[in-house]
């Protein structure tokens, strides 16, 4: 592992910055304002192949790996685009992870082509509101009928169903009364949001308002059997295989976001004159920045060392759940401290850093909150009783 950009790693970065570099940040104020998903900044990522960077290149992909793509997301958020930009394309990078791994060949050339092409948006669509992170106690139900499944639920939370067309689905094919472990039953299938058999119903929230989060009212929809990812009843396995990407990406889009605004406070705190003197000169204004970049740093290097790992095929798991808590605590003190140092500006929209602290508290709560790592972190690595 080295800690120094190779010049395919420098090649990758010039190219995603000089895209993102048309999308400025009054731009994403503008889609913060107006709440429209942003078509046009996903139409080019997908024309230049940024969609595709870690799936295989034999269904058009760049076949390259979580380096990179975390590489790749932590320049669009820190280019002013943040969680509204990394958002809009976040589930392409790890989300059709379990049909790369475990879908037949069939299922993969009919499911990546059209997402790296940017043809087809797909959402995630696991948590439910009556389960939150208990994700075994899903009681959405998948019914067998034929060559068909019948499905009813609800889902919460789920990311850019306002203009998905697929969305990969877990739900309970077995009941949890009839199962040996309650990680056993549940099944996982990619397949067309059909909105006549599903509500999707946004919900209005703090941050980050370009992309929608919604509630998914499932009524009677009905799935082939050809959607269904790998065998009945282990879809809670195969998600598993997703998870830790989701955490690396995550962790990395906030590094991205932190540095952002850290930039814009710097930069301000050195034109600032108050007192017949630049209030970056004041070491109240120094040492809280100066702080924040720290904790970016470090955060940033348990992001590489989890991507690395993941990309070895070695264990990274409690790695990949440090990086996303190290990164979202950083974040969000970078954050802050940017508001802070524009002090009654940093509470005006048009300076940008009140958007960036709103969107700083996504990664702090989602995928896992900061506790439950703590409790993975303890159980896991400690050796400690679990506690839940």
């Amino acid at each position: 592992m080295s800690f120094v950009l190779s010049d395919e790693h420098k090649a990758l970065l010039e190219g995603v910055e000089s895209l993102c570099s048309h999308y400025t940040d009054d731009y994403w104020l503008e889609r913060d304002r107006d709440g429209q998903y942003p078509h046009d900044f996903h139409r080019d990522l997908a024309q230049a192949g940024w969609l595709g960077i870690a799936m295989p290149e034999e269904y058009g992909g760049s076949g390259l790996g979580m380096s990179e793509a975390a590489l790749m997301m932590q320049a669009i958020s820190r280019s002013g685009a943040g969680f509204s930009g990394a958002s809009a394309v976040h589930m392409n990078i790890f989300g059709l992870n379990p049909v790369v791994v475990f879908g037949t060949p069939e299922q993969r050339a009919r499911a990546l082509p059209p997402l790296i092409k940017g043809e087809q948006k797909a959402c995630f669509a696991v948590t439910e509101p009556d389960a939150g992170l208990d994700t075994t106690k899903l009681s959405t139900r998948a019914l067998r009928e034929g060559d068909s499944y019948i499905v009813h639920g609800r889902k919460i939370w789920i990311s850019t169903a306002q203009v998905a067309d697929k969305m990969l689905l877990l739900a309970r094919t077995t009941p949890l009364s009839e199962v040996k472990k309650p990680t056993q039953g549940l099944s996982l299938f990619y397949t067309d949001l059909d909105r006549a058999k599903v509500e999707v119903r946004e919900i209005e929230k703090m941050g980050r308002k370009s992309v929608d989060s919604n509630m998914l009212f499932i009524d009677g929809l009905r799935i082939p059997v050809e959607d269904r990812i790998g065998e009945e009843g282990k879809g809670f396995e195969y998600i598993l295989h997703g998870l830790n990407p989701e955490r690396i990406l995550i962790a990395s889009e906030a590094v991205g976001l932190g540095r952002c605004a850290l930039a814009h406070a710097a930069e301000y705190a050195k034109e600032r004159i108050v007192f017949g003197r630049a209030i970056g000169q004041n070491q109240g204004i120094q040492h809280p920045l100066a702080q924040a970049w720290m904790q970016l740093e470090a955060a940033d290097l348990m992001v590489k060392k989890a991507a690395y790992l993941y990309d070895s095929d070695m264990p990274c798991g409690e790695f990949a759940n440090t990086a996303k808590y190290l990164a979202g605590e950083a974040a969000f003190n970078a954050c802050q401290t940017a508001v802070l140092t524009l002090g009654g500006m940093g509470y005006a929209k048009e300076y940008h850093v009140e958007r960036y602290l709103r969107e700083s508290f996504i990664p702090r709560i989602a995928p896992v909150s900061p506790q439950l790592i703590m409790c993975f972190i303890a159980e896991k690595v400690l050796g400690l009783p679990k506690s839940y």
